[in-house]
């Protein structure tokens, strides 16, 4: 399984207008139907300038993730760039899931 992780920095001074359109960008991710699942974090650092936020969209398959390359990723990346340009950098990670644990509590 192969997550593909978006780390974002945000200039504070665009934060509210760009979580709103973040969490309208995520749908339409998924919506391509190369991803099962999605989720948005805060990254905890501090920094007066900016925050920090990753998004891991969890793959269906390594195929599936270059089907989004290939097909969608650039006309999607394209509207938050427009939108927010200089002050949003983005930078993109692939991670592969060794394996996975939970704690099952009753």
């Amino acid at each position: 399984m192969i997550i593909y992780n978006v780390t974002l920095n945000i200039d504070k001074s665009i934060h509210n207008e760009w979580l709103v359109w973040i969490k309208e960008h995520i749908p339409q991710v998924l919506a391509t139907g190369k991803f099962k699942e999605a989720k948005l974090t805060k990254v905890l650092v501090e920094d007066i300038e900016t925050d920090t936020y990753s998004v891991q969209y969890r793959a269906h398959s390594r195929e599936a993730l270059d089907s989004y390359y290939a097909e969608h990723a650039e006309e999607l990346r394209q509207d938050g760039l427009q939108r927010f340009s200089d002050k949003m950098l983005a930078f993109r990670t692939e991670l592969e899931i060794v394996d996975e644990y939970s704690v099952d509590f009753k």
